[in-house]
C-alpha cells in the first residue's frame, strides 16, 4: 500500500469520526435544533471557505437544488437527533442509496436494477421495525424527519449528477450558507451559554468543516466504494458516543432495524460495484472485438 492511498483511509476515518460526534454533541446543547442548525452552519460555512478560498458559485438549477437539498439535510439531521435516538437519525439518513436508486428512475430516466429492488424492500422492513419499537409521538416525528434527512442526501446527489462545471465542495458550502440565512432569525434574542456556543463551535468548525475537508483530501486516492463502506464508521459510531457519554440506548426492535438497514446498504453498495465492473470489462471487450 503505497503512501498517498495509507493517507487518505486515515484521512477518511477521521473525517468519519468527526462526523459522528455530531449526535452527541446536540443532545447536549440545550437549544432549539433550528438554532443549532443555523449556528453551527455560521462557523462550517467560514470553515469551508476558508478552504475553498476562491469558490465558484454559478447558481445553475443543479447547483441551487443540490445545495437547498444539503441545507433540509443538515437541518432535518439536526431536528431528529432532537426528536428520535442518535441512532435513529444517522441511520435512517443512511437509507439514502435507496432513495437515490428510487429517484434515479423518475428524475434520471435510469432503469432500476433487481438488487436495487430487493434492498428497497429490505430497507423498508427494516424502517417498519424502527416506527414499531418507538411508539411515542416524538420518536415517530423525529423517523419521519430522519427519513426526510435522507431523502434529501439522495436529492444532493442526484443533483450533483446534473453538475458539469460545479464542483461538490462548492454546493455543500452554498447549502451551508443557505442554512446560516435560515437559521439567523432563531438566533435573534437567545441567550447562550459559554458550553452552547463552544458546542456550536465545535460542530460547526470540527464535526462538519474539518471533517470534510479531511473527506476531500481522501478521496482523490481511494475508489468510491472504499469511501463509502469507510464513511459507514459514522453510523456505526454516532449511537456509541451516544450510549457511552449519554446512556441513550435504542430498543432492541430498533437495533434489529438498524442492522438491516445497514447491512442492505453497504451489501447494496458492494453488488452495485461488482455489477458496473462486469458491465465495464463487457463494454471494453466488445470494443476490442469489434
Amino acid at each position: 500500500m503505497n503512501k498517498d492511498r495509507l493517507r487518505s483511509i486515515i484521512y477518511i476515518v477521521i473525517a468519519a469520526t468527526l462526523l459522528s460526534t455530531g449526535g452527541i454533541i446536540i443532545k447536549f446543547i440545550d437549544l432549539p435544533a433550528m438554532t443549532i442548525a443555523g449556528g453551527r452552519a455560521i462557523f462550517s460555512t467560514v470553515v469551508v471557505w476558508l478552504y475553498v478560498k476562491k469558490p465558484k458559485f454559478t447558481f445553475s438549477k443543479a447547483q441551487i437544488s443540490g445545495a437547498l437539498c444539503y441545507s433540509a439535510m443538515i437541518i432535518g439531521f439536526v431536528i431528529a437527533n432532537k426528536l428520535t435516538t442518535a441512532a435513529n437519525a444517522i441511520i435512517l439518513q443512511f437509507t439514502a442509496p435507496i432513495w437515490v436508486a428510487i429517484l434515479s428512475v423518475w428524475v434520471l430516466k435510469e432503469r432500476i436494477r433487481w438488487y436495487d429492488t430487493a434492498a428497497i424492500f429490505s430497507v423498508a422492513i427494516g424502517m417498519v421495525l424502527f416506527f414499531m419499537d418507538d411508539v411515542s409521538g416524538g420518536n415517530w416525528t423525529g423517523n419521519m424527519v430522519a427519513i426526510g434527512s435522507g431523502i434529501a442526501l439522495a436529492g444532493v446527489t442526484i443533483s450533483l449528477r446534473f453538475q458539469k462545471d460545479e464542483k461538490p465542495v462548492e454546493t455543500t458550502l452554498l447549502g451551508h450558507m443557505i442554512t446560516a440565512v435560515i437559521g439567523i432569525p432563531f438566533l435573534i434574542g437567545l441567550s447562550f451559554t459559554t458550553g452552547d456556543l463552544i458546542g456550536l463551535f465545535v460542530l460547526g468548525t470540527f464535526q462538519v468543516g474539518i471533517a470534510y475537508i479531511f473527506y476531500s483530501l481522501a478521496v482523490k486516492h481511494l475508489t468510491a466504494l472504499e469511501a463509502i463502506l469507510i464513511m459507514f464508521l459514522e453510523p456505526i459510531l454516532n449511537p456509541i458516543w451516544v450510549f457511552l457519554i449519554a446512556g441513550e440506548r435504542p430498543g432492541p426492535i430498533s437495533l434489529v432495524g438498524g442492522a438491516i438497514v445497514l447491512g442492505t446498504v453497504i451489501a447494496r453498495s458492494l453488488l452495485a460495484n461488482r455489477m458496473n465492473q462486469i458491465e465495464a470489462n463487457k463494454y471494453v471487450n466488445h470494443q476490442i472485438e469489434g
